[in-house]
């Protein structure tokens, strides 16, 4: 192991401390969830709406235990050549025109070597050369097409590439896996049985006014309460996309920059557009700012 990696918890109140040395805070269902994917060495599938920190629980891991955090950010067409490897057709070329009139077999032997391998996020994390395995985050797998899902199927079951030109490559230490989703498809059961599940809800009132004076530590102490308060209550709102942690740590953030000390319909009016990301939903917001900072901080 890396002299900056640290080895894995051995309890859930290790793990616990272990993303809040990190700045995440953590129910104990959740830190009992990722204590059990660390020790039984199985992929974490996260899901739960945009926002409620999924991709940061990846974040967290890799900065407390020290290992190497690689991503793969999926979209629509993703595929073998972005997620895993590709050859690198420009080299084998050359490598061809310097050994004209050498016998096929032994050229199409030698252009199909590692050295012509180019590595994406999956083969990264799978050869990954130290005893500390990295962190691999797949992060919003609902955004790829389902066959790419039929792939990932080999990685999650046996930590394994396979390449027709070399084989099978195989992780000597299996990474730390985390998966999330936002949940705008379902996917598939074969995923889900290779992995241990957990919805990542909103956070408590209690929970998410940690969270900001974790991250914004500066921050005035009755304003964020005000703020968090604020935020659980829109989140009753029939909104488009309600706001997640992310917003409510930027809108505090915003708030300070401006000096404000308290909410105001006002303050609030200035800065929807850091709140909320939808034009309906500031439009909406806008007409029943009073009600909800009433219904939030009563008395």
């Amino acid at each position: 192991m890396s002299s900056s990696a640290k080895a894995l918890p051995e309890t859930i109140d290790a793990t616990q401390a272990l993303l809040a040395s990190a700045d995440y805070i953590a129910d104990r269902d959740f830190a009992t969830t990722v204590f059990l994917a660390l020790t039984m060495q199985r992929p974490l599938f996260l899901e739960g709406d945009a926002g409620v920190g999924k991709t940061e629980v990846a974040k967290a891991l890799a900065s407390a235990l020290g290992r190497e955090l690689i991503r793969l950010q999926c979209y629509e067409g993703l595929d073998v050549a972005q997620a895993a490897y590709e050859w690198n057709v420009q080299r084998q070329l050359l490598a061809v025109r310097a050994r004209e009139g050498g016998l096929p077999e032994e050229i199409e032997a030698t252009i199909y070597g590692p050295q012509y391998l180019i590595k994406r996020p999956l083969l990264r994390a799978l050869e990954s050369m130290t005893d500390a395995s990295p962190v691999l985050l797949i992060d919003e797998l609902d955004r790829a097409d389902e066959p790419f899902e039929a792939y990932l199927l080999e990685v999650l079951s046996d930590y394994q590439v396979t390449i027709p030109e070399l084989g099978t490559i195989r992780a000597n230490v299996p990474p730390i896996v985390v998966i999330t989703s936002n949940r705008t498809r379902e996917i598939h059961d074969a995923i889900k049985r290779r992995c241990l599940y957990y919805w990542v809800d909103y956070p408590s009132f209690e929970r998410e006014l940690a969270i900001v004076r974790r991250r914004l530590p500066g921050v005035d102490e009755r304003l964020s309460a005000q703020v968090v308060r604020f935020i659980q209550r829109l989140r009753r709102e029939d909104l488009f996309k309600l706001p997640g942690v992310a917003e409510t740590i930027d809108w505090t953030r915003a708030l300070t920059a401006l000096d404000v000390l308290e909410l105001s319909p006002q303050n609030i009016a200035d800065t929807l557009g850091v709140l909320l990301k939808y034009q309906d939903d500031i439009a909406r917001l806008r007409t029943q700012i009073d009600t909800v900072l009433a219904d939030a901080n009563p008395g």
